[in-house]
């Protein structure tokens, strides 16, 4: 099985980026955790960060025929982007959205999810472990 890990705007700032709410280990230590999550689960994964919303669309429509799953923190553009929204459905690959912090006990504009309704599931609030459980959630239905 192979996965596509995406992260959105900003995630290559955490340990940096309001410690407070993200927690003080950084991008490096994530995609560490991962990749070691990722071995057990034998499971093939790529990691992708940008900034750019339509660099993450990109990166979306080339997984198509490619990936078997998608785990996507689009951060931001979780709030505001009907693209990313409309690529993960153009592609068809299930997607598990994933936010380290609980956006639904934040900012008020933060309870919206465009992405969402594309994804087979949502975790959110558990930090850098759910990552770990979108990609089992994943694995689990791909029954590898």
């Amino acid at each position: 099985m192979k996965i596509l890990v995406i992260n959105g705007p900003n995630i290559n700032m955490l340990g940096i980026r309001e410690p407070e709410i993200y927690g003080s280990k950084t991008y490096a230590d994530l995609v560490e955790m991962i990749t070691k999550e990722a071995e057990r689960l034998n499971v093939e994964i790529k990691f992708f960060q940008s900034n750019h919303e339509g660099a993450i669309v990109d990166e979306i429509q080339n997984s198509y025929g490619v990936f078997d799953g998608i785990v996507i923190n689009p951060a931001a553009y979780t709030h505001t982007s009907v693209a990313l929204l409309d690529a993960v459905k153009a592609v068809g690959i299930p997607t598990v959205e994933v936010h380290i912090s609980d956006p639904d006990t934040r900012d008020e504009f933060r309870k919206i999810s465009y992405i969402r309704q594309a994804c087979v599931a949502t975790v959110k609030g558990k930090g850098f472990d759910g990552y770990i459980e979108a990609m089992k959630l994943l694995t689990k239905n791909n029954k590898i």
